[in-house]
């Protein structure tokens, strides 16, 4: 039987909490470790429970997003999930630039969260769909990461290209033939090659990449 990931939640109203926190509860997999309201609720249950994931709120006393540098600073590689209303392109970058692994809206279903949750437990970043294409879209790479692109090995070229549709380390791995390890191996490669932080910011240098070249 797998060891189930313990999870805390923070969010300041108290019915959404409780509603998360009883339904990956039934879902099964999940432990949770600590719940909160706040900032300081964030980064003292982050200390003191240390969670595999942390989900947490933008909106809150305190600030979500003011909350993920202070967590990493006691707790660097604490995996932090945010579940927001907000769609802002600002929100999302913010987050991603200071540390967060998850970016995940209000309106998801509770197997669709655990499912992300169990992804990034594994080491993945996700980040909703709809808010990963505006990205793309909306902000374009630096024209330095497409050139980068182009260095890439024909069999990074081909990982990168599957990451852009938006499939997991997993569904690469069965597409391609490959152990997760693997792929996860490509991803560490392509990600220092282009120098990027994570599948958003690869997905958007191949986009450009590819608008470049015509």
């Amino acid at each position: 039987m797998t060891t189930a990931i313990s999870l805390a939640v923070i969010d300041d109203h108290p019915l959404f909490r409780e509603g998360v926190v009883r339904s990956l509860v039934e879902i099964g997999g999940f432990s949770i470790v600590g719940e909160g309201s706040t900032r300081d609720d964030a980064v003292r249950i982050a200390a003191e429970a240390r969670p595999d994931v942390l989900l947490m709120d933008i909106s809150m006393p305190g600030g979500g997003l003011e909350a993920i540098p202070l967590i990493l600073e006691h707790v660097p590689d604490q995996k932090i999930v945010m579940l927001t209303v907000s769609e802002a392109s600002d929100d999302v970058t913010t987050a991603l630039r200071s540390g967060a692994k998850g970016y995940v809206l209000k309106g998801v279903g509770s197997r669709a969260l655990a499912e992300i949750l169990r992804t990034v437990a594994s080491g993945e970043t996700y980040v909703a769909p709809t808010l990963s294409a505006r990205l793309i879209s909306g902000q374009g790479a630096a024209p330095a990461k497409a050139d980068l692109v182009r260095e890439l090995t024909d069999r990074e070229s081909e990982v990168l290209q599957l990451v852009a549709t938006g499939l997991s380390n997993k569904q690469i791995g069965l597409k391609l033939d490959l152990h997760e390890k693997t792929v996860k191996h490509h991803m560490t490669q392509i990600f220092t090659k282009l120098g990027v932080a994570n599948r958003t910011e690869a997905a958007m240098a191949f986009r450009d990449a590819q608008e470049r070249n015509g």
